[in-house]
């Protein structure tokens, strides 16, 4: 079993000597917790599919301090400096062609010429990366497929028997915002495009004000083959028992996911409120409580489709899928 250890400068100090010595440590951002590895060591790298069970044409996102930090490992347009001047660090992921000479492992890319690259909000987080003296290759640290984690106990129970290949989980209590980063795609700089590949905890709306323009849109179904960013396949983020969404009420053997002040006869409730980041923020914790005996599925109520609630439907659709 890994060991669980609260932050601390003893426990950050720790888990940056085990990160250049190649091994893996969970630790949390604003987002969920990340399953981090030195990102320039193949074989660390490596070490985070197998311990994931993840495809290896899935890429991971690579962590770094700050945006200096990232241009010295991609090309950045300017869209994309405007992107990462505005919103990191936080809960935004960019896709950026490689520099050449990129010591990023091209595992981490899946082999691809493009780069994701984030400058994570958390403190602790960057506190750790730079102490590592290295970027940090970081999915969620969790089952490939399976519930993102947001706690560290999530993490312990998600990644099973794999858990002995993580040399610590940090433990800085429930991530805030609770999902993934929002993953736009800025590498063709000839016609400086912006694609939304992944909703996640940066909202489209404050993406399009802050270009001044609206962002294009990818469908996940079609990238399964050789995905540009993690969390596009169509099947993702899935608990264990079937998972229906747009639920007036359960039937039976099903826990009901409820949402806003409407839905008393829930087993748990996103938002009494009708708050989409609070609804954001239990998400993944609520379906791991529900994904028990005695439930033999999950239903879920409507969310709205704005703001938070287009990355709370689409980690619902991808868990629906068969």
């Amino acid at each position: 079993m890994a060991r669980i250890e609260p932050i601390s400068e003893t426990s950050i100090a720790r888990a940056a000597d085990y990160l250049r010595a190649g091994r893996l440590v969970a630790f949390p951002t604003e987002t969920v917790y990340g399953l981090g590895a030195d990102a320039t060591n193949d074989r660390a790298v490596a070490d985070i599919f197998a311990a994931k069970n993840r495809p290896d044409f899935n890429p991971l996102i690579v962590h770094v301090t700050s945006l200096n930090e990232a241009e010295t490992l991609g090309e950045f347009s300017p869209t994309a400096l405007r992107l990462a001047a505005r919103f990191w660090p936080g809960p935004l992921t960019l896709i950026v062609n490689r520099k050449a000479y990129c010591p990023i492992s091209l595992l981490a890319s899946a082999g691809l010429n493009t780069l994701a690259l984030r400058v994570p909000g958390a403190k602790d987080a960057r506190r750790m990366i730079a102490q590592a003296r290295c970027p940090i290759a970081a999915p969620s640290a969790n089952a490939s497929g399976r519930l993102s984690p947001t706690t560290a106990q999530h993490v312990a129970a998600s990644l099973g028997e794999s858990v002995k290949s993580v040399a610590l989980i940090l433990d800085g209590g429930a991530c805030v915002i609770g999902v993934e980063s929002t993953v736009l795609d800025v590498s063709n700089i000839n016609t400086d495009q912006v694609s939304l590949l992944r909703p996640g905890g940066l909202s489209l709306e404050a993406i399009e004000e802050a270009l001044g323009k609206s962002v294009s849109t990818q469908t996940p179904a079609q990238n399964d083959a050789a995905p540009k960013s993690p969390g596009m396949l169509a099947s993702h983020y899935a608990p264990v028992r079937p998972l229906r969404m747009n639920a007036t009420l359960a039937e039976p053997g099903e826990a009901l996911l409820g949402f806003g002040p409407n839905a008393g006869g829930a087993t748990l409730n996103l938002s009494r409120t009708a708050d989409l980041t609070e609804a954001a923020a239990h998400l993944f914790a609520f379906l791991h409580q529900l994904d028990t005996e005695p439930h033999k599925a999950i239903a879920v109520m409507e969310i709205p489709e704005t703001g938070l609630g287009q990355a709370i439907n689409d980690r619902l659709r991808r868990a629906a899928a068969p």
